[in-house]
């Protein structure tokens, strides 16, 4: 399975994000770290790791598993 990935750019002067919902994977988490945000589709079975280092996101990692 390909992995969804993602950058969305945030509007600083408004201090908003704006997505369109219908245009995103159904189950997806996003991260906010030091004006970026990345988007990541979750696998169907499995974990995302998300490191972080003195209060900032350091990496994101994917762990996939499947039922056996």
């Amino acid at each position: 399975m390909q992995q969804n990935k993602e950058e969305i750019q945030l509007d600083l002067d408004s201090n908003k994000l704006e997505f369109d919902i219908m245009n995103i994977p159904s189950s997806c988490v996003i991260v906010i770290c030091d004006g970026k945000a990345k988007l990541r589709e979750l696998p169907p079975f499995g974990e995302y790791k998300i490191v972080t280092h003195q209060g900032k996101v350091k990496r994101m990692r994917r762990e996939e598993g499947e039922e056996f």
